[in-house]
């Protein structure tokens, strides 16, 4: 069945992993996309027709847009009176570090201008006269669940420091941007759509026990009409809840915060069997989870000190250890690592003490 099958796609994922998946896996369900983009886009949802949404083969794109692990474009049809084809694409890039990219409207500016070049090539291949070459309109859109407020322009102009009378020069297009963690739950549910409720459980993934039981009371009230009316978006729906508690919650609140879901499905079969699967994943997860913390320390343990050692040989003069507690205090991997890199590459040791306080 197909909830087995999205049961098994998000339950083998690792708990690192789990913020990227499962919001890849939520978005790509139309009835998602369409609430992401009645949440920040309004007028631009009503103008788009939903139902022929189409998810791009990442060949579609280049090598360098395809190496980017976070983002998915979506083709989709504008709601057209006449027998015209017109379309948007939708690129939408999910951040969830809370290390907030000051460069993202270049980074943006970057994939859209590769879609386009991507679409000339495709143009020029099936030799097709100039005269009916159009780009197709590109709809930016970040998904940010960071814990930090982005606070960060999305405009290539607080990028430069340049005089007014240039700043026409200066291309220019808007991005539409969701802080997760930083909109209200009114406004996150406002539309009504499915996927405000479960991102008001993803706002208090890091909250105590008992603003969370408040918070799954809240979105079951919430969701409670989809039950009647989409069986299947529903059930979807209860699953991405219960892979989240079993991800992002201690293990010790797992039989607590399952039971809530449970107490609430005891007529449907269905989610109680989904649950006792979950909880059965829950108890093998306490193990699991124990050897994947030992590999990662052990990985940042390595990437600090192989960081030390390019330091202190690039710049012997340099009291390098004073950075030792920054490094420790940096729990995501992948910025350790990206630091590590930088240190083979930087040109003086106080810029690197800049990257690392940033």
């Amino acid at each position: 069945m197909l909830i087995e099958r999205d049961l098994r796609e998000l339950s083998n994922v690792s708990s690192s992993h789990f913020p990227d998946r499962s919001a890849k896996w939520l978005i790509r369900q139309r009835e998602h996309l369409e609430g992401l983009l009645r949440m920040v886009g309004g007028q631009i949802a009503d103008a788009l027709d939903f139902e022929h949404v189409e998810q791009l083969n990442r060949s579609f794109i280049s090598d360098e847009l395809r190496s980017q692990e976070s983002d998915m474009i979506f083709r989709v049809p504008f709601r057209s009176p006449t027998q015209t084809r017109r379309e948007v694409l939708v690129y939408l890039l999910i951040e969830h570090q809370s290390t907030v990219d000051p460069s993202m409207a270049l980074r943006l500016l970057s994939y859209m201008v590769q879609i386009w070049m991507e679409e000339r090539r495709q143009w020029q291949e099936e030799k097709r006269p100039q005269r009916e070459w159009r780009l197709t309109p590109v709809v930016p859109i970040v998904f940010y669940t960071g814990k930090g407020a982005w606070g960060v322009p999305l405009s290539l102009t607080a990028l430069l420091d340049i005089p007014e009378v240039l700043t026409r020069f200066v291309p220019t297009f808007d991005t539409l941007l969701l802080d997760v963690k930083a909109t209200s739950p009114e406004e996150l549910t406002q539309t009504g759509h499915a996927l405000g409720w479960l991102l008001t459980v993803l706002q208090h993934e890091a909250s105590g026990a008992p603003v969370m039981r408040e918070v799954l009371l809240d979105a079951l009230e919430g969701l409670r009409d989809l039950q009647t009316h989409d069986a299947d978006q529903y059930r979807r729906a209860i699953l991405y809840i219960f892979l989240l508690i079993l991800h992002r919650r201690d293990a010790d609140e797992h039989q607590e915060l399952l039971h809530i879901l449970t107490t609430e499905h005891t007529q449907n079969q269905e989610i109680v069997n989904m649950a006792e699967s979950i909880i059965e994943l829950s108890e093998q997860r306490g193990h699991q989870l124990g050897i994947e913390q030992g590999i990662e320390q052990g990985a940042r343990r390595t990437s600090i000190e192989s960081t030390l050692a390019i330091l202190n040989t690039r710049f012997p003069d340099a009291d390098v250890q004073t950075l030792t507690p920054a490094l420790e205090a940096i729990a995501d991997l992948n910025r350790l690592k990206q630091l590590n890199i930088e240190a083979s590459v930087v040109d003086a040791f106080h810029a690197f003490q800049e990257r690392v306080d940033a």
